[in-house]
């Protein structure tokens, strides 16, 4: 039985994404990219301006024998803010929205069933806007955007907004990281 999988995550800036998901044990590869939209092999910038209709999003290919669905929408949901509709701090538009790009119906199934958890699991807290629509295509990002947190450490953007949220996951989700960060 292939216990290799695919899962889309759009959760804010994929800098941020890809380098919370490269942390969790199981997972074999963290692509960021582009998908959910009408260009054809959509630019950066053009993703940037908000009219493609993509989200930065990254592919995660993981090994369902090591680490659940479940485990890896824990991170995701806890590692953005999935209530916020088209925002995750200072980014905002609809490349920037909370999305999971699912590769079957059974994770469909799945997470539908987490989102009603959350959503269930307290009622006096803003509701979860995070879309859930099947992968179609997905773009990869310039080679530039690739692996960005470990090749621009220094980087503002880096500093203030990806280490805390690192810091975070290190914290909440110390039983899924990889060995190198636990």
């Amino acid at each position: 039985m292939d216990t290799k999988k695919t899962i889309v995550f759009g959760g804010g800036c994929f800098w941020c994404t890809e380098a919370v998901f490269k942390m969790i044990k199981g997972v074999i590869s963290v692509t960021p990219g582009y998908s959910g939209g009408t260009v054809k092999n959509p630019t950066y910038e053009q993703v940037s301006s908000g009219t493609t209709g993509h989200a930065e999003a990254v592919k995660i290919e993981y090994d369902s024998a090591l680490v659940s669905l479940e485990s890896l929408l824990t991170v995701f949901f806890g590692s953005h803010d999935p209530t916020t509709l088209n925002r995750q701090g200072a980014d905002v538009g609809t490349q920037y929205r909370s999305i999971v790009f699912y590769a079957s119906e059974d994770q469909k199934e799945i997470i539908e069933t987490f989102i009603k958890g959350i959503n269930s699991s307290n009622s006096m807290g803003a509701p979860v806007v995070t879309e859930v629509v099947p992968l179609d295509t997905f773009y990869e990002a310039e080679d530039y955007h690739k692996d960005y947190f470990a090749k621009h450490p220094g980087n503002p953007y880096c500093e203030v907004v990806i280490n805390p949220k690192l810091e975070k996951v290190q914290k909440e989700y110390a039983d899924l990281l990889n060995t190198l960060y636990s």
